[in-house]
């Protein structure tokens, strides 16, 4: 099968209840202002609404769990009478998961891939999907001048690393995603090494999530973005990477431009295989 017809990513949408997220940190915040702009994204085309109710920008400081559960806890379940649309809870804190899938979430996606005391047998138990993600330090450190001697190399290794010990904990295979983690611990030049390998990582043979929208790498290359909102274009390119590269699901900001983004892609790729009549 070409990669043509192997699959077009789904699309995530981010939904941060949250004062401080990078990008639209205070513009949500508000549970029902959260259920608002969840079901502007699932209407613009969104196949996966992505919940966190705190921050991991970096330099972001950790906020309590009865706040977190406070800021996503009221949002999931109000989206959860309404639809059926699958649910990411964006969370480190395993009962912080617990909680969210009670509520009606049906992926964890956690940015230290189960690495918390419990993680793994809570996520066995809940019988959910996890989304394991690479992250050098913590988000308070971790732009603090990364190192790696392969990027690539190291990233693929943690993340089969995580994955195994999930299993062995008692997560099914088939319910385990990866995440590279662009922007975490990672400086330009490891992030676009990352970009330009996914197939390795694709090629470890779980679904990949890629996260790059709006982020810091897009406005180094283009120091006029210095807003996040003025990186939609940059978001569109690492996004249609990722789907030459196979990954399964992408994490945005601009949703509706996504869709069209991939539509636009698939339609071109399809026409390169079909023949002209």
């Amino acid at each position: 099968m070409t990669q043509a017809t192997t699959q077009v990513p789904r699309v995530m949408g981010i939904v941060n209840v949250t004062p401080d997220s990078f990008s639209d940190g205070g513009q949500h915040d508000d549970p029902g202002a959260a259920v608002v702009r969840a079901r502007a994204l699932l209407a613009q085309g969104a196949d996966i609404l992505d919940i966190g109710g705190e921050s991991t920008r970096p330099g972001a400081v950790p906020v309590p769990e009865p706040v977190e559960m406070d800021r996503i806890l009221p949002v999931i379940s109000a989206l959860r009478s309404e639809t059926r649309a699958l649910m990411s809870i964006d969370t480190c804190k395993p009962s912080v998961a617990r909680a969210a899938v009670a509520a009606g979430a049906d992926i964890w996606n956690d940015v230290t891939a189960l690495r918390a005391p419990g993680a793994v047998d809570i996520a066995a138990e809940l019988e959910c999907h996890v989304v394991l993600m690479h992250m050098q330090g913590d988000p308070q450190t971790m732009q603090q001048a990364p190192r790696y001697d392969d990027v690539v190399a190291e990233v693929s290794e943690f993340l089969l690393q995580r994955a195994r010990a999930a299993m062995a904990g008692g997560v099914t295979r088939d319910r385990i995603w990866l995440d590279p983690g662009i922007g975490f611990g990672k400086t330009l030049t490891h992030n676009l090494a990352l970009l330009a390998h996914l197939d390795r990582i694709v090629a470890l043979g779980f679904p990949v999530l890629l996260g790059a929208s709006r982020k810091g790498l897009i406005q180094a290359l283009d120091p006029m973005a210095t807003a996040p909102a003025d990186r939609l274009a940059g978001s569109l390119a690492a996004a249609l990477a990722g789907a030459q590269a196979g990954v399964a699901a992408v994490r945005v900001h601009d949703v509706r431009e996504t869709v069209q983004a991939m539509k636009v892609w698939s339609a071109i790729a399809e026409a390169g295989i079909s023949p002209v009549r």
